[in-house]
């Protein structure tokens, strides 16, 4: 991705954005996880620790905006669409911030759910 201006510019490497979006993600509550982009054979996924955030996240560029598709587990007890309506809105503020790059759709795939803190 990269940003022109007067001065010269600046491009910013579509793995850093997915560890930007991978952060806003794991902080949002009722996520247990990030997934990684490929299930294994049995259908067991995989959860990924915090130096691998960005596996679970796959970034792309159209007419100068972003899509952002993430792959997560949720916890079991809550309610999915409510952990993924605010993983969107927590991702796409934390991106359009800190890049200042414009966001166009955001996709969450929920691969899994798991137990939190053994409950």
């Amino acid at each position: 991705m990269r940003i022109d201006s007067e001065l010269g510019y600046v491009e910013i490497s579509s793995d850093v954005i997915a560890t930007i979006a991978g952060i806003a993600a794991v902080e949002c509550y009722g996520l247990v996880g990030m997934a990684s982009r490929k299930q294994l054979k049995d259908g067991i996924v995989e959860l990924l620790g915090q130096e691998n955030l960005s596996r679970g996240v796959e970034v792309r560029e159209a007419d100068g905006e972003l899509i952002i598709d993430l792959y997560i587990i949720v916890g079991y007890g809550t309610r999915i669409d409510e952990v993924a309506n605010n993983v969107i809105s927590t991702v796409k503020y934390s991106v359009e911030k800190i890049t200042g790059l414009a966001v166009r759709m955001i996709n969450v795939n929920v691969q899994g759910v798991r137990v939190i803190n053994g409950k």
